[in-house]
């Protein structure tokens, strides 16, 4: 059993892995601000399932609160620490920037100063395709420079890998910043696109589509994604160690590795494959690129491959059935139902 602190336990990623390490016998302590960013109740249904289990225990708190980190951190005593807590959301970074400075910024410097205190084993830092910005070279590739992001949100998180990477340096504190492609799944946040599309199509609505529904995207499902996560807990960065292809840093134990689908698709064939699972003809609303979006994202998995081989991968069809699925049963939906019009 091992002892793992998951920041953002109650968020979608944060829930799945958590219930995953659960399952698989570990020891998981959750820290959470459950903000009202979106829902709550959603981040509550989620941390029901979690508070099942005997070896799961919850904080409450913000990543701001220095103290209570410290605390926790203090307290937990964790072997390996996951951070996933996060002001998500590309186009909510238009809105409101300082959340993203706050959480994301000062947030994770909060976190880095209570592991210096309590070093651990393994820091995973959960990163975004989105630092790969204004690059136009497909797939992306964790060498690739990454100093054109588009959206405060991927300034932060390229942010977050600097701090990540200059206390691996400083204090040797072996770390993994995943970069994560565009995420989807069954307990997703309402301002992601499967659900948003999900709802408008369920109750008569046209879906906004933005770059006129050419644009391309590495979808990955949830499932697969924490899979990933999981088998590189035990793949600690050694500096000096690295593999063939590697993003290992010539001067700290810290590498980059993307987790994604690795075959991107188009936005139509999703909204395509929803509307077959659903059952459901979409109403396309063709809207111009929203500022901070980029045309299409494509992940290299190679590194993955080679440091965790025998992953596997969920086609986007199928996933997209699983997350309808889900989705009809949390709305009382009969299982040949198509619309609530």
């Amino acid at each position: 059993m091992t002892r793992i602190l998951v920041t953002g336990a109650a968020g979608f990623i944060g829930f799945h892995l958590s219930l995953l390490l659960l399952e698989s016998g570990h020891d998981v302590v959750g820290f959470d601000g459950l903000t009202p960013y979106y829902d709550p109740a959603l981040k509550h249904e989620r941390l029901a399932q979690l508070q099942r289990f005997g070896t799961f225990r919850f904080v409450e708190g913000m990543l701001e609160d220095a103290a209570l980190l410290r605390r926790t951190v203090s307290e937990a005593r964790p072997e390996i620490v996951v951070h996933l807590a996060a002001q998500a959301g590309v186009r909510y970074s238009l809105e409101a920037p300082q959340s993203y400075i706050q959480s994301n910024v000062v947030g994770t410097a909060n976190l880095l100063e209570a592991l210096r205190a309590h070093p651990v084993r393994h820091l995973l830092f959960a990163s975004t395709s989105s630092v790969y910005g204004g690059n136009t070279k497909l797939p992306f590739v964790e060498t690739d420079l990454a100093d054109h992001p588009v959206s405060l949100y991927a300034a932060t998180k390229k942010s977050g890998e600097a701090m990540v990477h200059s206390y691996a340096h400083l204090f040797g504190i072996a770390s993994t910043a995943v970069r994560f492609f565009t995420v989807y799944g069954p307990y997703g946040r309402p301002d992601m696109a499967a659900i948003k599309f999900a709802d408008a199509m369920l109750s008569g609505r046209s879906i906004d589509v933005y770059g006129y529904g050419r644009m391309r995207r590495d979808f990955t499902y949830v499932d697969d994604l924490v899979a990933s996560i999981s088998a590189l807990l035990d793949v600690v960065p050694v500096q000096g160690q690295g593999v063939a292809g590697d993003s290992l840093s010539a001067v700290a134990p810290y590498r980059v590795v993307n987790i994604g689908g690795g075959a991107p698709s188009d936005l139509m064939d999703f909204i395509a494959a929803l509307e077959e699972a659903l059952g459901v003809k979409a109403e396309l609303n063709l809207l111009p690129m929203q500022p901070g979006d980029v045309v299409a994202t494509f992940a290299d998995t190679s590194l993955l491959n080679t440091l965790v081989p025998g992953l596997s991968h969920t086609p986007m069809r199928e996933g997209v059935r699983r997350f309808a699925d889900w989705y009809k049963r949390r709305h009382g939906m009969a299982a040949g139902s198509s619309s609530t019009r």
